[in-house]
């Protein structure tokens, strides 16, 4: 069987646990699954790059959505200058207080990225971070996840289950073929 779609690894699921009684809570452990391999996996077709402006004496800016982790991050100057990354503590003491000018640092916070020093007019920052798939559901049937890599979403499904139906020698086995998945990848 192909597993290419939702429905399909859903099925798969079912299948290859030999359970036909958790057909209303497979939709959890696909999802858990999902956060799992989410965890565990940065490859190609995670990576995105976004491009914004700073504005004059603004710190913060939004982080993307579907952020997940950095991967660098630089302002588009002439030369290109990269941006440490400092802890939000270290930027405090390094950046504290009212300094202006080219941004040379970062940090994240929740869901924020504050830049230090503040920006003393707009530079156009450009990052390059790893992006969370988006989550698969009857109305999103598919993913890049799933089409390259339904081993992995298939095995981390069943460790979930197994998990859920306290059969700890079968979450040893699938959790070793999602390791090895994820190795292979």
């Amino acid at each position: 069987m192909a597993i290419s779609t939702y429905a399909e690894l859903q099925t798969a699921t079912k299948n290859w646990s030999k359970r036909s009684d958790l057909d209303s809570i497979i939709p959890d452990f696909i999802r858990l699954a999902e956060l799992r391999v989410n965890r565990n996996l940065r490859i190609r077709e995670m990576e995105t790059r976004v491009r914004s402006d700073t504005v004059a004496n603004q710190e913060y800016y939004g982080l993307p959505t579907n952020y997940l982790q950095m991967r660098s991050f630089k302002l588009n100057t002439s030369p290109l200058q990269d941006l440490e990354y400092l802890t939000p503590e270290r930027m405090d003491t390094v950046w504290a207080g009212s300094q202006v000018g080219q941004p040379r640092a970062y940090t994240i916070l929740g869901d924020e990225l504050r830049v230090a020093p503040s920006p003393d007019s707009a530079y156009t920052m450009e990052m390059l971070y790893w992006k969370k798939p988006t989550a698969l559901s009857d109305a999103n049937t598919t993913n890049f996840m799933l089409t390259t890599n339904p081993d992995a979403l298939l095995y981390a499904s069943l460790i979930e289950l197994c998990s859920y139906t306290e059969n700890d020698k079968s979450v040893l086995k699938w959790t070793q073929l999602f390791n090895e998945s994820v190795n292979a990848v």
